[in-house]
């Protein structure tokens, strides 16, 4: 039965570009496995299997985020947000650096994965079979009706499946361990990794233990098969007095990473202040566009009608966009303009939840 998810067509994508479609440019596109649909039930009984086991002995790291049942995005950055903010109130400066990882789900050794899978229990049949999901396969690109010419893969796990997620964050909860050996903490979600380090501000001893962290990361990535790219890698300082600077710059494979004012975490802009008033600023402008949308659509829906689309395109985005919880800095956040805006669509609509994050 392995034949079924062996072979499938990649279906190619692209991000699009403001302003422009940049369709010329080869490394815009990203591959999608279009799967067979057997294939993907199959996986769906397996993931569900193996995330059982996992739970079971405990083997994904609490900072592991993603792809697993309560370790949501809005939880990852939660927790990460609570900890920079804990460090703020004790007159702690921190550096925030979120690694970019290229290609991740492509460049994964089977080998090393599968030697994972064996070091946590797993053998026998269950071991075969997760060796034949992984090896052995093939894709081809379709574009109108042309159609290349299979092409081995021997490396990687397909992106679009069920079990790709899980089998990526077990290959890398190695790479916490040793982030923690340095005393840095860490969040990975997916292939979004993470590190912290806090410390008083002009501390000599920081430089020291980020020089040491982040050269053991890059080793660790190289044996892996991994790669980052130290370009892309962006650096945050969170102070209440960014200005003042720490005095060094950490070094990523011999390019020097420069503070950046805000940087995008898990699709949310943070500060150094984390304020999140540049994330509730791009939140509010989709509201609004959105909200120039549904108000053409006064005239022809009911207001139970109305107040539900703005529901389903306006107000449940906002607790998912913005983090919240009592030190999210979410409660700081003024969304009276766009609540104002919201009012005369949901005003005596029968309507349970139209929900804003926090208090106006």
């Amino acid at each position: 039965m392995s034949w079924f998810w062996l072979t499938g067509l990649s279906i190619l994508t692209t991000h699009v570009h403001t302003g422009e479609r940049r369709i010329t440019v080869l490394n815009n596109f990203r591959p999608i496995s279009n799967l067979p649909f057997l294939g993907k039930e199959l996986e769906r009984v397996v993931a569900s299997q193996l995330q059982g086991f996992l739970d079971d002995i405990n083997y994904l790291n609490q900072s592991q985020s993603g792809f697993r049942p309560r370790h949501s995005t809005e939880s990852a950055l939660v927790t990460l947000v609570d900890d920079l903010r804990r460090e703020l109130d004790r007159g702690s400066v921190t550096l925030l650096v979120l690694l970019d990882i290229s290609a991740a789900f492509d460049t994964i050794d089977h080998g090393i994965l599968l030697g994972r899978l064996s070091g946590m229990g797993l053998g026998g049949t269950v071991l075969s079979w997760l060796r034949s999901f992984l090896e052995g396969r093939s894709q081809m690109v379709k574009l109108g009706d042309a159609c290349s010419d299979p092409w081995p893969l021997s490396c990687g796990v397909p992106q679009g499946s069920t079990l790709s997620p899980m089998l990526f964050n077990i290959y890398m909860k190695p790479l916490g361990e040793v982030i923690w050996s340095f005393g840095v903490g860490c969040h990975l979600y997916a292939d979004d990794a993470q590190l912290y380090y806090s410390f008083p501000p002009n501390s000599k001893e920081a430089s020291r233990v980020l020089d040491e962290c982040l050269p053991a990361v890059s080793i660790w990535m190289r044996r892996n098969k991994l790669k980052i790219n130290p370009d892309k890698t962006e650096v945050l300082l969170v102070d209440r007095k960014p200005d003042r600077g720490i005095g060094w710059q950490p070094v990523l494979d011999g390019v020097t990473l420069p503070l950046k004012p805000q940087v995008r975490s898990l699709g949310v802009l943070l500060d150094s202040s984390l304020t999140l008033e540049a994330q509730a600023s791009a939140v509010s402008g989709r509201a609004f566009a959105q909200l120039r949308l549904v108000r053409q659509l006064r005239p022809y829906l009911a207001k139970a009608d109305l107040a539900g689309v703005v529901h389903a395109l306006v107000t449940s985005r906002l607790g998912s966009e913005v983090p919240t919880g009592p030190t999210s800095g979410s409660q700081d956040v003024n969304w009276g303009p766009l609540q104002r805006e919201v009012n005369p669509y949901v005003q005596g609509a029968p309507l349970a939840a139209i929900y804003f994050p926090s208090p106006i």
